[in-house]
Order: structure tokens, then sequence, then C-alpha cells
């Protein structure tokens, strides 16, 4: 079980090969701290067909706002999420810092503890 990855042409896909239950949020999760370049990350299920509402705090977000929204919604998107409310404390945290976190709350929020996708399979 886990992501196996596509390779053909020049193409960087990933398939699931397991029902991805971020899809089902069940519970309000936090991942991150409030200390300097870190980040907190606190994420709600959203009702159903609602999609992705989003809120961000940020030391910084005159100079990058734009790029860590994209980090976010990217992060998102990859993880086939839709339905959430994700609300973002930054204090300077880099854009591995920001998915990592991410990555970590949904997944305690989706109450995945097995069959977790890392080692490279998350980018």
């Amino acid at each position: 079980m886990g992501i196996s990855k596509h390779v053909g042409a020049g193409s960087d896909r990933y398939r699931r090969s397991w029902f991805a239950p971020l899809q089902l949020l069940g519970k309000n999760a936090v991942a991150g701290t409030l200390e300097s370049s870190d980040a907190m990350v606190t994420v709600e299920p959203n009702a159903e067909g609602a999609g992705i509402e989003f809120d961000l705090d940020s030391v910084v977000i005159n100079q990058f706002g734009n790029s860590i929204r994209r980090t976010v919604m990217d992060t998102l998107k990859r993880l086939d999420v839709q339905d959430v409310k994700i609300s973002i404390v930054d204090k300077g945290a880099l854009d591995c810092t920001l998915k990592a976190r991410v990555e970590g709350a949904l997944f305690r929020g989706a109450e995945q503890t097995e069959d977790l996708p890392w080692g490279g399979a998350i980018r």
C-alpha cells in the first residue's frame, strides 16, 4: 500500500494505490509550533462541497504571502484534499516546513497512523 509512481515520457504523476482517507478528514488537528522559523497549521473538516477555506497570519505576509498560499494549496491538491478549513500562523517557515506541517496536520485529522506515504512519496 502507498503511492506508486508512474514514470514515462517525462511524466512525474502519482497514482494512489490505497483509498485516501484525507478526503474524510474526521477531526480538527494541529501541527507545528509558534517558534521562530516554524508555522502552526490547524485543519478542520469542512462541509462536503464547501471547498477550501484558507486563513493566513504571517510575519512575512507582505514579502511571501502569495508563495505561502501557493505552497499550501499545492500540498492540498497533491493530497487530493478538497473540503477543509486550514489556518496557518507562520513565523517565517521555509516551504519544506510548511509542506511537512500541512501534511502532518492532515494525517492527524484523518487519524491515519499507519501506511503513511513518507520517504519521498509526498513531494
